[in-house]
């Protein structure tokens, strides 16, 4: 199970960094005209994002889950339903009647201020990242201003596949857990 967690999480952050690459990559050459700053920029800059996102998805995993549990109660919670070990009426128990899921958020308000803040973040890393390659701040604004904007999009489109296949997992776990 450990392994299948650590490759649904491994896979999860590399179609993240594919979408990414092949957007960054067209925004800055859309931006540039010069194929040699686009692929610059698409690789670095996605190299960055990855680390960011990764860092992004882990904190909002955590407001999303957080329960008035302890520290320990909470670190053994998340980790026993990562691992998809917690029993269901355990589950049931600390979630209520809907089981357990580390899928994604579900409201359209939370939705909305995970992109918001993922917006926030790309924008940094993003300007930081073409400054740092172009030397320019005209084009490191532009990049920094348009690629997120672009990335934004695909983000909660790959966000919202994402919450659905692990709401499908869940589903199928809780539908093996009754039988």
């Amino acid at each position: 199970m450990l392994i299948s967690t650590a490759r649904r999480l491994a896979l999860k952050i590399a179609s993240y960094g594919v979408m990414h690459l092949v957007v960054a990559i067209l925004v800055a050459f859309a931006i540039t005209r010069d194929w040699r700053l686009a692929l610059a920029v698409g690789v670095v800059e996605p190299f960055f994002q990855t680390i960011a996102y990764s860092i992004h998805d882990r904190i909002w995993h955590r407001i999303e889950h957080r329960r008035m549990l302890s520290g320990l109660e909470e670190a053994s919670e998340a980790f026993t339903a990562r691992l998809q070990i917690m029993a269901p009426e355990e589950q049931i128990r600390a979630h209520g009647h809907c089981g357990h899921s580390h899928a994604l958020p579900r409201s359209l308000r939370q939705i909305a201020l995970k992109s918001v803040t993922y917006g926030v973040t790309h924008f940094v890393v993003a300007v930081t990242v073409a400054f740092a390659l172009t030397q320019e701040w005209r084009t490191a604004l532009a990049i920094g201003l348009i690629e997120p904007l672009v990335q934004t999009v695909f983000f909660t489109i790959h966000d919202r596949a994402w919450a659905r296949i692990e709401a499908r997992r869940a589903r199928q776990a809780a539908e093996l857990a009754s039988a």
